[in-house]
């Protein structure tokens, strides 16, 4: 397990990913909404697919796996295996509520191709 700390984030300067106080009051409120205990982490990740090739996965998880890195936030933690950790590296997860939607961003630094909806991208 890696486990990161809270220094200043640059953003595609940066090699973590960075969780904004937003997001994490959204992570918040979708546990308790949901009644996921709070010992549960959020599980980010990549997978293959989508219209640019990759796309972002979220979903609770009980417990860290091995090679997994934490985050933990205002109580929150997130887990990111090895893999999507490349993919993510220097990345801030944002939740935005605004008049063209609403739902996690990923501002990702490391993507050369999105698409329209924004939930997948291509390196």
């Amino acid at each position: 397990m890696t486990e990161t700390t809270e220094k200043e984030f640059i953003p595609g300067v940066s090699d973590e990913v960075n969780v904004t106080e937003k997001a994490v009051r959204e992570m918040k409120k979708i546990m308790e909404e949901n009644k996921i205990p709070s010992d549960y982490g959020l599980r980010v990740g990549i997978k293959g697919g989508g219209c640019s090739g990759l796309s972002y996965t979220l979903g609770f998880d009980p417990e860290e796996r091995s090679g997994d890195t934490v985050i933990v936030k205002d109580g929150v933690k997130i887990f990111i295996d090895m893999k999507s950790n490349l993919y993510l590296s220097g990345t801030e997860i944002d939740y935005t509520d605004g008049l063209t939607g609403k739902g996690f961003v990923f501002n990702n630094p490391n993507a050369v191709k999105t698409c329209g909806c924004g939930s997948s991208f291509g390196v």
